[in-house]
């Protein structure tokens, strides 16, 4: 196990790209300006000038005209990164797989400011060879998979695709559901999101949602208990749409206890407020209870199924009978 907190800089990322045709004929600043949205026009004037853009090997300059084919590199510097619980445990090993246990908090991929402060950058550390197979929203906790081997990345794919992944959660959800037991089949695809976009200065953005176009997803609930105003649920999983028990569960009336983002019919919670100052909420923000507690799947070498649990923590956990 790995612990620790980091607020120092990361070492910085170079961000890669290849200028795509409709590209063409604009400057490198009118490009990025428009391309990339989160900074303004004046930073990418700083950074070109500062000579952290970089056109096909050699530092550019402002007036430079693009043409198709191009490679383009952002040499971003360091920056320190948000706070985040830097911890994992390893619960199973061998020379295919990995299965670890993530805190809530911690994201297992870079995005949204995070590089270093991930659960992918500290398992490389002493497995440089790993590959996430799935993911798990920052908030939530438990298992997470990673490949070792190149047997493990190509078949782990078609196990999903196959259905012969199932992947157990549980969770705290808002009020008590009609039934003890009930599936939940409601699509997920992007939507539009307006307030992403807003947040995203002023670019277009899409989410995951509920949504009659999106792709066919599976949860099978079942209650194992009802408190006031909550009920403790265990969501089983045979598609591994983004945000897909989150989704599912505020689809049917029942979102979780912290729920930040998704709110009715399985929908972009959208904020009243339009004030510049007010960040709406991200789909990544933490704060809901959901936890992996298990996961079966066949051993991608062997074909051996193997089941691996992880501990809910202590709001998830079955209170005992008295």
């Amino acid at each position: 196990m790995t612990d620790g907190r980091d607020s120092a800089l990361n070492r910085g990322f170079d961000y890669h790209e290849r200028v795509v045709a409709k590209a063409a004929g604009l400057t490198l600043l009118e490009y990025l300006a428009r391309r990339y949205g989160h900074s303004s026009r004046e930073e990418w004037q700083e950074r070109i000038q500062a000579g952290r853009v970089i056109l096909d090997g050699a530092a550019a300059v402002l007036e430079t005209i693009l043409r198709a084919g191009q490679t383009l590199v952002w040499r971003r510097p360091g920056w320190v990164e948000p706070s985040t619980p830097l911890s994992f445990a390893i619960l199973y090993k061998d020379d295919s797989l990995l299965v670890v246990a993530k805190p809530p908090g911690l994201p297992i991929l870079p995005g949204g400011g995070f590089l270093q402060n991930t659960l992918l950058f500290l398992v490389r550390r002493r497995f440089p060879e790993a590959s996430p197979v799935h993911r798990l929203d920052r908030g939530t906790s438990g298992l997470a998979l990673f490949a070792r081997s190149e047997a493990a990345r190509s078949r782990f794919p078609a196990a999903w695709r196959r259905g012969e992944i199932r992947k157990v959660y549980r969770a705290l959800a808002r009020g008590s559901p009609a039934r003890d037991e009930f599936a939940i089949g409601v699509p997920i695809g992007p939507v539009p999101c307006p307030s992403l976009g807003l947040h995203r200065s002023g670019t277009s953005g899409n989410v995951f949602a509920a949504s009659p176009l999106g792709k066919p997803a599976h949860s099978e609930v079942r209650v194992l208990e009802r408190r006031a105003g909550t009920a403790l649920l265990e969501i089983t999983t045979r598609t591994g749409r983004p945000h897909q028990v989150r989704i599912h569960l505020a689809a049917v009336g029942h979102p979780l206890v912290g729920e930040p983002f998704y709110g009715e019919g399985g929908l972009p919670a959208i904020g009243s407020s339009q004030s510049p100052r007010v960040r709406p909420p991200l789909p990544g923000d933490p704060g809901f209870l959901l936890h992996a507690e298990r996961v079966i799947f066949p051993h991608p070498e062997t074909g051996v199924r193997l089941e691996v649990s992880c501990l809910p923590p202590p709001a998830l956990r079955s209170r005992p009978l008295v």
